[in-house]
């Protein structure tokens, strides 16, 4: 083996790895939402976590992002420890599907359907429909199929090249020396556990060991502890992403360390005892590409039916690795772990939008409470509320950025865009309810008291501004497009009922029939429901952008505006009767 085979050997290994990472990266962006909502799925069951772990790993083909997703959504509360354990056992049993696909290299046979099996045939064909989903596609989901298709191909590819490098080494009498060294079990197990630490990838690692394989000098006994100890290193992804988060998360990657670990010791101790006494005849034989996939596969198995009894157990061990500590855990608002799967980043953004929206309206409810009835600690809770909402829109909107940066799938690009719109009309909303606030402490304070006319007019605007807020936290929040049409109907009616009421009020002033002085007061809280009302607007028509496309949302405003939608008009007339000052 000389120098070129090196440098072809290396070529291999990061074609596979670039494979992965692609193919890994397409798998999740198709999954998209789904990906999170099956993660809520993951209840204290352990069996169906475990389903679900396998499920989504299989998905996504990697073990180790769902562990990392997994710390990252118990580091910002989303989820508990306990709920992560199945997840975790699953996820070793996915991971091993990887190894059945590689192992279709090791197909020797001229029957043509057989053949047709075999990596170095289907991997071409998978290549050029790739490509020409991502040169000919013009739907993001078809691109994002043909980048899986070309990131397989290309991992295939390294495979190929990797087995390719390694080929001559069969016959270099030094190499077979050198492999004598594994016969030594926790030599194996040690190397197996710090190369997969270093390359961060137990697929890549099984991938390496099938290439060797095909020299013929891999033996049972030196590949069976490499297996034991590459399962061991794949926990190194979930231990490094831990750092920096609080007890909890740091517990989800003890979980799976002691998973792994304890696998080891129990396969280690059970498989090498019963040689000693039985003398397995098969040890010194070279070991195939397809038994490497059979002894990845037994030994992810046997552990997960080992410990699926004892999850609590698992749960108290990590507790007693990571114990607890007097200072309080601090739970991060958005962690940063989750962008490395965009759509889980996105759905939590969703939910805490979600309770940013339901804040903001039931804010202004109170604040208008307070004008007949006004309370200093009422106030005040108004008041605490608004500077969530302003921490919110602050930590939200940095976090958004940060996702619209990412690789998005075209859903998730459009959810992106809702939100970042959202959140500065809904921490607007907010401000307007501490105005609002202030309008009625001035009123308790001076002892203001509107004319019978005045607060009549005032009754009807505001139980119309409730309803305006009421349909437009239920349409940004639900994505319902039927909802979000009967806003911009209310919000014209509110318009008018604005320029009426100040048009009436200034012709009480004129005749006496309220005080000058008043006039400002009732200004401003009219003009704070007016905008309220016009940033429900905005909202409403973020979601039609996202739900319509930007081009129909267009034509639909367009319509609005030229009078030409009967919808809106037909909307607008039933409002106008609902909310008339005349009644």
């Amino acid at each position: 083996m000389d120098i070129f085979n090196l440098i072809s050997m290396l070529g291999g290994l990061a074609f596979f790895l670039y494979g992965m990472h692609v193919m890994s990266a397409g798998l999740t962006k198709v999954a998209g939402r789904k990906l999170e909502q099956t993660l809520k799925r993951m209840t204290s069951s352990t069996l169906k976590g475990l389903v679900l772990g396998a499920g989504i790993t299989i998905a996504i083909q990697s073990s180790s992002a769902l562990t990392v997703m997994l710390v990252g959504l118990v580091n910002s509360g989303i989820m508990e420890l306990g709920q992560t354990v199945g997840a975790i056992l699953g996820s070793n049993v996915g991971t091993t599907l990887t190894a059945w696909i590689l192992s279709l290299a090791g197909i020797q046979s001229e029957n043509f359907f057989l053949r047709l099996l075999k990596p170095s045939s289907f991997s071409p064909i998978v290549a050029f429909v790739g490509i020409l989903l991502i040169m000919v596609s013009k739907r993001s989901r078809h691109k994002d199929l043909g980048g899986i298709f070309v990131g397989f191909a290309v991992l295939m590819y390294g495979m190929q090249l990797m087995g390719d490098a390694v080929s001559p080494l069969a016959s270099m009498p030094d190499f077979s020396k050198y492999l004598g060294a594994f016969q030594n079990p926790l030599l194996g197990l040690l190397f197996g556990a710090v190369f997969t630490g270093i390359i961060q990838s137990s697929a890549a690692s099984v991938g390496i060991l099938q290439a060797l394989s095909l020299t013929g000098t891999i033996t049972f006994g030196m590949a069976i502890p490499v297996i034991m100890g590459l399962n061991i290193g794949t926990s190194a992804t979930a231990a490094l992403s831990s750092i920096g988060t609080n007890r909890s998360a740091k517990r989800v990657a003890a979980v799976h360390v002691a998973f792994n670990v304890i696998g080891a010791i129990f396969c280690m101790v059970a498989f090498y005892g019963a040689h000693s006494i039985v003398r397995f005849s098969f040890i010194d034989k070279p070991i195939n590409i397809v038994w490497i996939a059979v002894c990845h596969s037994a030994f992810n198995l046997i552990t997960t039916l080992l410990l699926l009894p004892f999850p609590k157990q698992l749960e108290r061990l990590a507790i007693r690795i990571i114990p607890d500590d007097r200072s309080k855990d601090t739970y991060a608002f958005l962690d940063e772990r989750l962008l490395q799967t965009p759509s889980v980043a996105i759905r939590e953004c969703e939910n805490l939008v979600a309770k940013m929206a339901n804040l903001a309206r039931d804010n202004v409810k109170n604040a208008l409470r307070l004008i007949y009835n006004y309370s200093q600690s009422k106030a005040d809770e108004i008041e605490d509320i608004e500077n969530q909402l302003d921490t919110s829109e602050d930590k939200l909107g940095s976090y958004l950025v940060q996702v619209a940066a990412r690789e998005l799938s075209e859903q998730d690009s459009l959810y992106v865009g809702k939100l970042l719109h959202g959140i500065g009309d809904l921490e607007r909303i907010g401000d307007h309810a501490v105005n609002i606030a202030a309008v009625a402490l001035e009123l308790h304070e001076k002892d203001i008291v509107f004319s019978d006319k005045a607060n009549q007019e005032l009754e009807v605007l505001t139980e119309a501004v409730r309803e305006i807020l009421d349909v437009t936290i239920k349409a940004y929040n639900e994505d319902d497009c039927a909802q979000a049409i009967l806003v911009e109907p209310l919000e014209e009616v509110i318009d008018n009922m604005v320029d009426e009421i100040q048009k009436r009020h200034i012709d009480r002033l004129q005749a006496g029939e309220c005080n000058l002085m008043y006039g400002f007061a009732h200004a401003d809280l009219i003009n704070n429901l007016e905008r309220i009302a016009d940033h429900c607007s905005n909202l409403a028509i973020a979601v039609l952008n996202m739900k319509m496309g930007h081009q129909d949302a267009h034509a639909y405003a367009e319509a609005v505006k030229s009078g030409n939608d009967p919808e809106f008009e037909k909307n607008f007339i039933e409002y106008s009767q609902k909310y008339s000052l005349d009644v």
